[in-house]
């Protein structure tokens, strides 16, 4: 039997519900997630490969939540989702689209629980946000930035067609990470000639 609070939750899930693939559900973020994002947020290889967003309270968790991709939903109509095996509901990450004031273009962004690393949820994740980008919102050009030393993450975007450009700065004093982009004008130019 299912519990009431049981249905409302999946009721809450479904109305978030953006994408969905073969195995995956990718749901917008609410404060509901803050207990994952404060895990997600603080692994050691999060630390290491996408920085210290500060977050190390439950509240901090929400605040995240709602400053940054709530927000975002808001102000553009996407954002990070959630990513949660469809079997099961359980959350093992975030991709989305991000609007970045440091970028031209919008990014692709993605980062998953250790555990759930190798099993292909990223490509799987990410090819769906990208169609999704271009479908609803017409973009033909698609960034992504890693650390030039997190080659799991490269891996995964060229397997996608990304292809490396240049090193950038977010920031004044950031380090310099790499710039990827996924260009369907320009490979709509190779594939013709």
């Amino acid at each position: 039997m299912i519990s009431q609070g049981q249905e409302n939750a999946d009721n809450q899930r479904s109305i978030l519900k953006v994408l969905e693939t073969d195995r995956l559900i990718l749901r917008w973020l609410s404060t509901d997630d803050a207990e994952f994002i404060l895990e997600l947020l603080n692994e050691p290889s999060f630390l290491r490969f996408i920085g210290d967003k500060g977050v190390r309270t439950l509240e901090d968790a929400r605040d995240y939540v709602l400053n940054g991709p709530v927000d975002m939903y808001n102000r553009l109509g996407f954002g990070l989702y959630l990513t949660e095996l469809k079997d099961g509901g359980v959350p093992i990450g975030i991709c989305g689209l991000i609007r970045r004031d440091a970028l031209e273009d919008v990014d692709i962004g993605f980062a998953f629980l250790p555990r759930f690393w190798a099993k292909g949820y990223a490509y799987e994740s990410a090819s769906a946000v990208m169609a999704y980008g271009k479908s609803a919102f017409g973009l033909k050009r698609i960034v992504a930035v890693t650390m030039p030393d997190n080659h799991s993450s490269i891996k995964v975007l060229e397997k996608l067609g990304f292809k490396f450009e240049q090193m950038v700065r977010l920031s004044l004093g950031a380090p310099e990470i790499k710039l990827f982009a996924h260009d369907e004008n320009v490979q709509r130019q190779k594939g013709g000639q």
